[in-house]
């Protein structure tokens, strides 16, 4: 049986996720990259280091945004979101997104010494070291759920 998410199933499923895709389109290029994310208020915050992804979310801030959870070919979910890219310069902002996201990513992690472009380390003078990350946030403006379940 195929159906619709209500709003409640598709909060659910946006705020139990970790990783989904966003598409950002620019100068008649689509691209479509897979993000760590974490999601709160109608938005979905997120990082990155500067590059592609960014560039083509400055040019054009209109992206949509993708997650699903896939038991098999004919039991899964998933949610489709048109969004808006805000880059988060305001420093306790910034900082309040990406604890977010480390305490939503860091039981998956398994070494945080590996990981200092993610902001987790085991010393926080590890994260220098790194490219500068852009944090920002989707903010979600439609949002659509569909699943199937036997």
């Amino acid at each position: 049986m195929l159906g619709k998410l209500n709003e409640t199933e598709i909060d659910h499923l946006l705020k139990e996720q970790v990783v989904g895709r966003i598409a950002c389109q620019s100068k008649g290029e689509i691209y479509l990259v897979p993000i760590n994310y974490v999601y709160r208020d109608g938005c979905i915050y997120a990082h990155s280091g500067e590059g592609k992804k960014i560039r083509m979310m400055r040019e054009n801030p209109h992206v949509c945004f993708e997650i699903d959870d896939i038991i098999n070919v004919f039991q899964w979910k998933s949610v489709i979101a048109k969004g808006v890219y805000e880059e988060i310069t305001d420093i306790d902002e910034k900082q309040q997104a990406m604890q977010g996201i480390i305490h939503r990513i860091m039981p998956l992690i398994t070494s945080p010494e590996g990981h200092p472009s993610h902001g987790i380390t085991e010393k926080d003078s590890d994260v220098g070291n790194t490219v500068e990350l852009v944090v920002y946030r989707i903010r979600l403006e439609e949002v659509t759920g569909r699943f199937e379940q036997n």
